[in-house]
Formats: C-alpha cells, sequence, structure tokens
C-alpha cells in the first residue's frame, strides 16, 4: 500500500452507499468526474477518514497527450482489478467491481441480479446474470410504458419491497461487447422513485427461436430462482433467506425460454396484470 499512496493523487473523496462506505482516489481531477459518474445510485458524499474499501484509480483519456503511452490501472485496497489500454475499460471494471462491493457489503438490503420495472403499481422482476438479456427486455418494456428501476440489481429491502436501482441502461450492440449507456429518459421512460412490492418475476433466457410457453412455478421455487442470483446467497443466507420469502408474497412466478424480447413483451404485460 505504501507503493499504491506514492503515485501521487490529486483528489480524494469518501462515499457512502446503502450503509456501505468506499473510497476514490484518482491521479488527475478529469479522471473522477468520469469515476463518479459510475458509483452506484444513490451515493453520498461522506466525511469518514478511514474506509475499509478503497480504490485507486489511474487514468488517461482521450485528450491527454502522452508519450510514452502509458496503462490505465485500477487498484481495490491493495489487489489490482484492471490494467487497459483503452480508459472505458478502466471504467467499466471500476464501475463493476464497486457495484459487487456494495451488493456483497450491505446490511439491511439483499441485492439480486435482476432487471426491474414497475407496472400499475408493483415490481416486475427479471433475475439473470450479465449477457442474459435482462437489459433488452427491461428496455422493451419501458418501451411499453413500464416504470424504469433497474437493469442490473433488485434492491429488496427487509420488509420485501423493491427499491430503484436507476442506473444507466447498458445497451449491447449485435456482436460486440461494449455497450451503449443510456438514461432511461432518453427513451421516453419515466424512473421510478418509491419502493414496490414484486407482482411478478419472470426468469427467462434468450434461445433462438424458442416459443414463449411460461410455466408457473411455486413460490419456493420462485424463492430459488432469485436466490440462485442473489449476490449474498452465500456471504449473508440468513438475511436472503428471511427476505426473498416476503418479497414474493402474493406474487406470481413464471419461467420460460424465450426468443426475441419484442416477442414477449406483451405476454409479460398481460400476465402481470
Amino acid at each position: 500500500m505504501n507503493k499504491i499512496d506514492r503515485l501521487g493523487w490529486e483528489r480524494e473523496q469518501a462515499f457512502i452507499a446503502y450503509g456501505v462506505p468506499f473510497a476514490v482516489r484518482v491521479n488527475e481531477h478529469v479522471v473522477f468526474k468520469d469515476a463518479i459518474e459510475r458509483l452506484p445510485p444513490g451515493s453520498k458524499n461522506s466525511s469518514a477518514k478511514n474506509v475499509d474499501y478503497l480504490y485507486s484509480l489511474i487514468g488517461y483519456p482521450a485528450g491527454i497527450a502522452l508519450r510514452p503511452r502509458r496503462l490505465n490501472l485500477a487498484y481495490y485496497n491493495l489487489d489490482r482489478i484492471v490494467r487497459a489500454a483503452k480508459f472505458p475499460d478502466l471504467l467499466n471494471a471500476f464501475e463493476s467491481h464497486l457495484q459487487l462491493t456494495v451488493a456483497e457489503h450491505a446490511r439491511r438490503r439483499v441485492f439480486v441480479h435482476a432487471g426491474v420495472v414497475g407496472w400499475k403499481g408493483r415490481a416486475i422482476l427479471l433475475p439473470g446474470r450479465s449477457f442474459s438479456g435482462k437489459t433488452t427486455l427491461v428496455a422493451e418494456l419501458i418501451k411499453a410504458g413500464a416504470t424504469y428501476y433497474s437493469d442490473e440489481y433488485a434492491v429488496i429491502d427487509e420488509r420485501g419491497r423493491v427499491h430503484p436501482y436507476a442506473r444507466l441502461l447498458g445497451l449491447r450492440r449485435p456482436g460486440l461487447p461494449e455497450s451503449n449507456r443510456i438514461r432511461a429518459e432518453e427513451m421516453g421512460a419515466q424512473v421510478g422513485v418509491s419502493p414496490l412490492r414484486v407482482g411478478l418475476v419472470v426468469s427467462t433466457t434468450f434461445k433462438e427461436k424458442a416459443r414463449w410457453r411460461p410455466r408457473q412455478l411455486t413460490r419456493g421455487q420462485g424463492v430459488l430462482e432469485l436466490l440462485g442470483n442473489t449476490v449474498t446467497a452465500r456471504t449473508q443466507p440468513k438475511l436472503a433467506l428471511s427476505v426473498l420469502p416476503k418479497a414474493l408474497r402474493g406474487a406470481q412466478v413464471l419461467k420460460s425460454a424465450r426468443g426475441q424480447a419484442i416477442e414477449v413483451i406483451d405476454a409479460i404485460l398481460r400476465s402481470a396484470g
């Protein structure tokens, strides 16, 4: 850590998100501006002098002339989490790692990998890991009039209600690993502000030419579907097993393979009432 400390930091700031304190320090002020845009939704400045989770970013955005060319680096405490030639790769790795850190260490919230929209006063949850197509489903649902809550995590409190986690949507272009980052408002969507009870859970994965044939799962099976996508399923199992059944009380749970997202949107909204 002494070697990292000596690298020279232009700015350092502590934050707190969902009760998790962390700090970010950067080598250039312009890097700080880009970094704070990638913080978890709801992050606030903190006056804490000591934190358990420190991110150190050494970035060189486009426009900073450098000879010889330098690599972009990010450290999480003592661990290097990325070494990249491109500055956006640094930001993506930082954002992903920080979100996971907050999700893992939040004490009064359960984070489930899931897209979330609001529909007629209830939440629709679309559990799934990265590259499972949940962002595409969320985008099509909000185009159809649903309210945007999240394309990455369903954040569930101890009463089983789902809270907004309205980060920028990461829409991937076909055949490319990079994603376009878009504000839901740019798509004409409203963004949720109040917690919602869950009305529908849809466990689905894309399969070429698959037909939408949903089968209804029991509440217990629904809990298992969510548990398989819960960040703290192993580290805080008691919290997860206390919260998830509450979240599914009165909710319908469906499971099916699907074809293109646009083909199933009407059916999902009909199921949600």
